[in-house]
């Protein structure tokens, strides 16, 4: 574990994908707060060069470092419902007792703007955690701020491939109208509030405690636009004239939109996660690849954030420093994994070195 220090502010770097298993986990400490962001993890794809026993073992030191900050934790974010991002109650270790409980949470909106699985998961995740799960009934959903929030993305030119694009985008148009009705048909899980936790549905909301503010995203695209994958939230955190960015799973960026959004807040530290590249050909595209690193570099190149932590889903391959070599030799001084801010190899290095 590392500490990074910016006056009254300090960051424990907990666990990440460059440490060798699945997760984007930190803990942040403002003279108001002490908040722990996307506490989970999960084993390595089959892919990932390392036997299943070793990928087990490292998954379970993750959890263990990341129960040990729960503790000293009064609040957590979880932006949105994959295993790397949070860990099921049922899950935890036995001897750990205060991981959740005693806690305000803000979470994602099980209800809206979330995909069947990461529906399931979620409804699954609190009913372990609060047992007398309230419901209501659904309300009716716009989305309309989907597409205003797209506008730079929609008006790319693509070249040869625009035909294409604009087929992919009258089929993800059609896909949200889908998950529209489901959302509206079926009855919508209540937010909670007990002696010894809280939960909030965050999309979208501005929480301020003491001097520290932090605001959550309206739901963003898990990758490209209309992802099937769904939708994370992810948050600007300031205290006085620090300011900081966890961006969760936007995959590059890929979307401009979501680049434009973190440009324009100008953020001291980014915590970025990359392009799945280990999914290139299969489920993810040179095009969509491209348009990542392009937002990247702009990103570097118009904000004055340093450090960029920049790691997650592109350390799952050991060709990551080949597909972003442009970006590393450019800010040679300015993007780092968690492994590379405690001093260390990212892991796929060390294991294909």
């Amino acid at each position: 574990m590392s500490v990074i220090k910016k006056g009254k502010i300090k960051i424990n770097l907990i666990w990440s994908d460059s440490l060798g298993a699945k997760s984007f986990c930190f803990f942040i400490k403002t003279p108001d707060i002490k908040l722990l962001v996307d506490p989970g993890a999960a084993i390595m794809q089959p892919g990932y060069p390392l036997s299943s026993y070793k990928k087990k073992k490292l998954k379970i030191e993750a959890i263990k470092k990341i129960s040990e900050l729960a503790e000293k934790s009064e609040y957590i974010f979880i932006s949105h419902y994959h295993y790397d991002h949070h860990i099921r109650p049922s899950k935890l270790p036995k001897n750990i007792k205060n991981f959740y409980l005693n806690k305000t949470i803000f979470m994602k909106d099980p209800n809206k703007f979330i995909n069947y699985s990461q529906y399931k998961r979620a409804r699954i995740f609190l009913k372990e955690l609060i047992k007398d799960l309230k419901f209501k009934e659904p309300e009716e959903v716009q989305t309309k701020f989907i597409e205003k929030g797209l506008k730079m993305a929609f008006n790319k030119d693509y070249g040869d491939y625009n035909e294409r694009k604009e087929e992919l985008l009258t089929k993800g148009k059609n896909w949200l109208l889908k998950m529209k009705k489901f959302w509206e048909t079926n009855k919508w899980v209540k937010e909670t509030e007990k002696r010894n936790l809280k939960i909030i549905f965050a999309d979208g909301k501005k929480i301020k405690i003491g001097k520290t503010e932090i605001c959550f995203t309206n739901p963003l695209f898990h990758g490209v636009e209309y992802d099937r994958i769904g939708w994370v939230i992810g948050l600007t955190l300031k205290y006085e004239n620090f300011k900081l960015i966890y961006t969760s799973d936007i995959q590059g960026p890929q979307i401009e939109d979501y680049a434009q959004w973190i440009i324009r807040e100008n953020p001291d530290i980014l915590f970025l996660d990359g392009f799945p590249i280990y999914l290139l050909g299969y489920i993810t595209n040179r095009i969509n690849f491209e348009r990542a690193k392009e937002n990247l570099l702009k990103i570097l190149k118009e904000t004055k954030a340093n450090p960029v932590i920049f790691d997650h889903h592109h350390l799952r391959n050991e060709k990551f420093l080949t597909y972003y070599e442009e970006i590393y030799e450019n800010f040679p001084n300015r993007v780092f994994t968690f492994a590379e801010i405690m001093g260390k190899k990212p892991l796929i290095i060390e294991l294909k070195s």
